[in-house]
């Protein structure tokens, strides 16, 4: 019946989901503000606001460093901390405060209701609600979901807008407190609040997400069904568990959240970090080990490949394109970078995954020989002269000099019947021996 329905239904374009998305965001958005507001009063919700940007830019600059060697769309990046800051927020506090309101209800137990909530509530419908946002991603955007890289970016910036907007209520109260009790600034409610949520621990929310974004990540590189469902799960409820644990940790005693917060949070914070770091490295180095055929092939120089896996020299090439061309030519620059790297982890994931997982590998791989080909003429010698700045080829190499190319490479060439079209030999993967090989030729035209 489903297969039934899926051919008579159409599904919905790209656009529509996008409308609707954008629409389910802004109606969450206004309604979590106001919602807000009602909470803290005006006062209270603009000092909050204020205080809970402050380490808004620092996370989402340090998830945007890890995923800067095969950078996500900001359009995708910013729906991620809307849909924390927004939708997950909203159904957040609707849905904790319909379960603490049942509980005290039933048990007629305030307290014991809160800490239930906090405990028990809370981690489940806080972290499913920041998922859903990973789901859509990996869901309809795959391409862009290609492992635990991606997953730590989307779950960090997911992570990030929901600890927003909970920390304006949370400071927003506090300052409403301090107004009423009339507290010095050292011993308000609103110090000692943005101390914990703000000095001591901005990294909590992030912390509990990104292991829910590991396990999409994992589950971004399986071949298997089962290894596409099992991780995710295995994230969520390690995400789910942290976040109890962290909520309950003031029941532990009088030191329990300092013993928490020191043997638990920050290790595991130390852990990731340790992991994040690696990945990003092995990234770099997978884009320049993947990228190695191509320029065999001809379709990059020679020079470009350790440029390409060196963030150095990609940033440097951009300056220069920039500094030659204008802004016009360091955003292509930066395209081709993004570009390559979409190419080099395409082939990647076909070599460890198989045909199950990279069906449509020769003609995502087309397309994106197709872009880089275009742009060469502009990003290449950027490129190329980045390496050479940065030492990664020999200072006596010129990249530009034709007698310096090796000329055994076969590339691509143009027709002797139509010198206006273009022989394009792409490598595409065999599955079967699990080596590029080259199709029959193929004549596209390039303009």
């Amino acid at each position: 019946m489903y297969r039934a329905l899926q051919l008579v239904l159409p599904r919905p374009s790209g656009t529509v989901r996008t409308c609707v998305l954008l629409t389910l965001l802004a109606a969450t958005g206004i309604a979590i503000l106001e919602l807000v507001r009602e909470q803290t009063g005006t006062s209270g919700f603009f000092v909050g606001l204020g205080l809970a940007l402050l380490p808004v830019a620092p996370l989402m600059a340090a998830f945007r460093w890890l995923g800067r060697a095969a950078p996500a769309p900001w359009s995708q990046l910013l729906f991620c901390f809307g849909w924390g800051a927004c939708t997950a927020a909203l159904i957040a506090i609707l849905a904790n405060n319909f379960a603490t309101e049942w509980i005290a209800a039933t048990t007629t137990d305030a307290s014991a209701a809160d800490h239930l909530g906090s405990v028990a509530i809370a981690p489940v419908v806080e972290e499913s609600a920041k998922a859903a946002a990973l789901l859509l991603v990996f869901t309809f955007r795959r391409r862009h979901f290609t492992g635990p890289a991606d997953g730590f970016v989307v779950a960090g910036f997911t992570a990030t807008g929901f600890a927003f907007t909970e920390n304006i209520l949370y400071l927003g109260n506090a300052f409403v407190e301090d107004l009423a009790d009339r507290s010095g600034a050292l011993e308000s409610v609103t110090a000692a609040t943005f101390f914990v949520r703000i000095v001591l621990s901005p990294f909590a929310h992030p912390l509990f997400t990104v292991l829910t974004g590991l396990g999409f990540g994992v589950a971004a590189l399986g071949a298997r069904r089962a290894r596409r469902i099992w991780p995710p799960l295995l994230g969520l409820a390690l995400a789910m568990g942290m976040h109890a644990l962290w909520n309950g940790s003031s029941q532990f005693g009088d030191h329990g959240f300092y013993v928490v917060y020191s043997c638990v949070m920050v290790p595991v914070f130390g852990l990731l970090v340790w992991l994040a770091v690696r990945i990003r490295r092995d990234r770099l180095r997978a884009v320049g080990d993947e990228l190695a055929p191509y320029a065999a092939a001809g379709w990059l120089g020679p020079a470009e490949v350790p440029a390409l896996a060196s963030m150095p020299a990609r940033s440097l090439a951009r300056a220069l394109a920039r500094d030659s061309g204008g802004r016009a030519a360091g955003r292509t620059v930066a395209r081709y970078e993004a570009d390559a790297a979409a190419l080099a982890l395409l082939r990647h994931r076909a070599r460890r995954g198989g045909p199950v997982r990279e069906r449509d590998f020769a003609r995502r791989e087309r397309e994106l020989l197709d872009r880089l080909w275009r742009s060469r003429a502009t990003a290449g010698p950027a490129l190329a002269r980045a390496a050479v700045m940065e030492e990664l080829i020999p200072p006596w190499f010129d990249p530009l000099d034709p007698a310096a190319a090796r000329t055994d490479v076969p590339g691509p060439r143009r027709t002797d019947d139509d010198p206006g079209s273009q022989t394009v030999r792409p490598l595409e993967f065999s599955h079967a021996n699990g080596s590029c090989v080259d199709p029959p030729l193929r004549t596209s035209r390039w303009r």
